[in-house]
């Protein structure tokens, strides 16, 4: 298995400093807005808990949409990082949720 080593090309092949500092800027802010995104359950969590259960659907989706995400960031040849770890909240909160509705 290979190693991504984070060392970017050089001479002719070379990356734009700028444009790499752009791309992991937006890789750590579309890392916290998916974040966010699945924590947004915690309310559906606590409505299924307090008797209000909320439809199943979309966080079963949500779910799985996650876990397919999670394994294309770890089939990689080198692991997508940014993927996993904004992607495994997802799967945590999602089945929670899901749960939770049948459960309260």
């Amino acid at each position: 298995m290979r190693i991504d080593t984070s060392k970017y090309p050089e001479g002719k092949d070379a990356v734009d400093p700028k444009k790499v500092k752009r791309l992991k800027l937006l890789s750590k802010l579309a890392t916290i807005m998916c974040i966010s995104m699945y924590i947004s359950y915690i309310p559906q969590i606590i409505a299924n808990f307090s008797g209000h259960p909320v439809s199943p659907l979309q966080p079963l989706v949500a779910a799985i949409n996650a876990s397919l995400w999670v394994g294309y960031g770890w089939s990689k040849t080198y692991k997508d990082w940014p993927v996993i770890i904004s992607n495994l909240p997802g799967i945590v909160f999602g089945i929670v949720t899901v749960v939770t509705v049948y459960i309260h």
